[in-house]
């Protein structure tokens, strides 16, 4: 049965109550009513993932069969300071970043200085990209601290990783983690050596079977994935600097250029496999 994860946030209409076999889900107003073996839970986005938390540590308090009970993983994922500190604790190779909270412009140019002028800012909490800025100049610093300031946003400043393939664009790995072990692998090109090396910016994808990819790549994904404390997971990441993470992802995507039964059918398996 499918249902809109929305009920289920702060504030919606979705019901949930104890039942003999498990706990009942209900949204009244459409008559749904299940008792489910299991829930699978995906793509919830992440300014939604904050309201859905506690319908999460519900259904994780009470045994709910699940993958994706874990909020606090969620949040350390979603929050990309928070992500940074993981990776800090779990020894995850990664660029040296720096978090910045409504800033002055003389700390922020110290940390943009301290990183040696070439970096990417970023929203502590973003999605597809968006709101990415590759910053090289004093005067493309100051465009981000008034942009995030105007927006309301967190952000943090990372060394670039000088991430470029032999053409000379750049290049970087999206592996997806399912239980300890990679399962789907792909390379993402950017011409625009300024842009994020992400598809909805622009940037190719380009499937690579997995056992092409470098098995310190992969076993750095994996751990990655570990530091986060969650099973599922597309992490983005390179090969330069002796390979670094970007960060990790919570909703990796099912299907879109590779074939459904690389990640949707373990997914699914993973979850039948706990009943």
């Amino acid at each position: 049965m499918l249902i809109d994860a929305r009920h289920f946030m702060a504030g919606g209409t979705g019901r949930t109550r104890r039942a003999q076999a498990g706990v009942q889900i209900e949204v009244p107003g459409e008559g749904l009513s299940v008792t489910p073996s299991v829930v699978l839970i995906y793509e919830i986005q992440p300014p939604q993932r904050g309201g859905f938390a506690p319908f999460q540590r519900l259904l994780r308090r009470h045994g709910v069969l699940s993958l994706g009970t874990d909020a606090d993983a969620w949040r350390a994922a979603t929050e990309k300071n928070l992500t940074v500190k993981r990776f800090v604790r779990h020894g995850i190779p990664h660029m040296e970043t720096i978090s910045l909270s409504r800033p002055s412009a003389d700390s922020a140019a110290a940390a943009f200085e301290r990183l040696g002028g070439n970096v990417w800012a970023r929203p502590f909490l973003g999605t597809c990209g968006d709101d990415v800025f590759h910053v090289t100049t004093s005067e493309q610093l100051r465009t981000a601290i008034d942009y995030y300031a105007r927006s309301g946003q967190d952000w943090l400043i990372s060394r670039d990783a000088g991430n470029f393939d032999a053409r000379g664009l750049r290049h970087q790995f999206r592996v997806t983690v399912l239980d300890g072990r990679p399962v789907q692998a792909c390379e993402h090109v950017q011409r625009d050596a300024d842009a994020p090396c992400n598809e909805a910016q622009g940037a190719s994808c380009t499937p690579l079977p997995v056992d092409e990819l470098s098995p310190d790549l992969g076993k750095l994904a994996v751990s990655a994935t570990e530091a986060m404390g969650l099973p599922f997971a597309g992490v983005d990441l390179a090969a330069e600097n002796g390979g670094v993470v970007f960060e990790v992802n919570v909703h990796p995507m099912l299907g879109s250029v590779h074939p459904t039964e690389l990640v949707a059918v373990p997914y699914v398996q993973a979850h039948l496999a706990m009943l």
